[in-house]
């Protein structure tokens, strides 16, 4: 994984009026902690950290006001749900060649049977990794799968020096069998039901017709009983 180069200033003034005037100074307010050193509270370059933070556990270098560099991955991050910004960053400091713990994202691909739907119970799953071959993502391919496969976690290919830190039986994806039209009706039905929604006049009126066409089904069948044995008799 590539490291990318942020420039960080020490932050003096701390609380949430200080923290604004640095956002909008398009600066971002973030710490720094780790391997025992002393928790630094820095601001660092707000456009190039956002593009940095696209990438999941991304591998950053930190030089503060012009000192030794440190790397650092970010262990929590902060956004605002509507502007989609970055509001604050925690950093945590790593060693090359030491091992980490992160939450590494699952994408699924391919298309499953037709007759199959792909349930996603995990979007993401804990590995131990080199701080610095950190993987930035996993594929799964759910192509032709049918109804009744499952994907556990044992079955992702881990790249060489990164283990699983979760049970290895961990349900990542369930191939069921997709629902019928009829169980789909009957399950709307149902829940309409239960939240005291009544139907409409349309689905009456369709609910009508098809039990008029099964009686008129019904007595057709009868009709032709009695004309068969009216012909026996004659």
């Amino acid at each position: 994984m590539a490291e990318v180069k942020l420039n960080a200033e020490l932050r003096t003034e701390f609380g949430k009026g200080a923290a604004r005037r640095t956002r909008r100074d398009h600066k971002i307010p973030a710490v720094l902690y780790g391997h025992g050193a002393e928790t630094t509270h820095i601001t660092l370059p707000g456009h190039e950290t956002l593009l940095a933070l696209r990438v999941a556990n991304a591998l950053l270098s930190i030089e503060v006001d012009g000192e030794a560099t440190r790397l650092a991955i970010p262990k929590q991050v902060q956004r605002d749900p509507l502007k989609g910004t970055i509001d604050h960053v925690d950093l945590l400091i790593v060693r090359r060649g030491e091992k980490v713990t992160v939450d590494v994202g699952i994408n699924v691909t391919g298309e499953a049977s037709p007759e199959a739907l792909v349930m996603t119970e995990n979007t993401s799953i804990t590995v131990e990794a080199e701080a610095t071959h950190i993987p930035t993502g996993f594929e799964v391919s759910v192509e032709g799968l049918e109804p009744g496969v499952q994907i556990l976690a044992k079955d992702i290919v881990l790249p060489e020096g990164t283990t699983l830190a979760v049970d290895e039986e961990l349900l990542i994806v369930n191939v069921i069998a997709a629902p019928t039209q009829a169980e789909l009706d009957a399950e709307l039905a149902e829940a309409e039901a239960e939240a005291g929604i009544e139907p409409t006049l349309d689905e009456e009126t369709e609910a009508a017709a098809e039990e008029a066409e099964g009686e008129g089904d019904a007595e057709g069948g009868e009709d032709s009983e009695g004309s068969s044995e009216k012909s026996d008799d004659e």
